[in-house]
């Protein structure tokens, strides 16, 4: 088995984590901060950074192409610094490539997404080089398994996948 990381953001890390975590070839997820200006960041002070997802995958099951697929399914990425109520850069919609393969693999799933004409309005994730990820605070992990019933602006709005 060959597994690898993706580390993705778009909006609340609680509902895209709880989508991830039953995908095909999803062998962990973790929430935390990532791209942002501060070390060591927490939920009350994490200038710049997004509220992400560290996707442990087993490449051999599931592809970057086919997290990114999803990823472009369960939140809006035309909406810039914003999902659902949550307003501000932390709630972006953001890709951290790690290797050119994966910046470029990014820019053609964008691209994808954009001709399919599903979304009204133009893709605006950025894309940023992978910087560290900071784990976010234990009572962030695992939230919607934990509270069922918690806050979530994340549901898969297209079946069909784009790619």
């Amino acid at each position: 088995m060959s597994t690898k990381k993706a580390y993705i953001a778009g909006g609340c890390f609680w509902g895209m984590e709880d989508l991830f975590r039953v995908r095909k070839g999803i062998l962990d997820s973790e929430v935390g901060y990532i791209g942002g200006e501060n070390d060591n960041p927490t939920y009350g002070n994490h200038p710049g950074h997004a509220e992400g997802i560290e996707l442990t995958y087993n490449s051999d099951a599931t592809s970057f192409k086919e997290i990114l697929d999803y990823f472009f399914r369960i939140h809006n990425p035309t909406t810039v610094d914003q999902q659902g109520n949550d307003r501000g850069s932390s709630y972006r919609s953001a890709i951290f490539f790690q290797d050119d393969v994966e910046k470029s693999t990014s820019e053609e799933v964008i691209k994808i997404v954009e001709a399919s004409n599903k979304w009204e309005g133009k893709v605006v994730t950025t894309l940023e080089p992978h910087a560290t990820f900071w784990p976010a605070e234990p009572e962030h992990q695992d939230y919607l398994l934990r509270n069922p019933n918690g806050y979530t602006c994340h549901f898969e709005r297209f079946k069909k996948p784009f790619i």
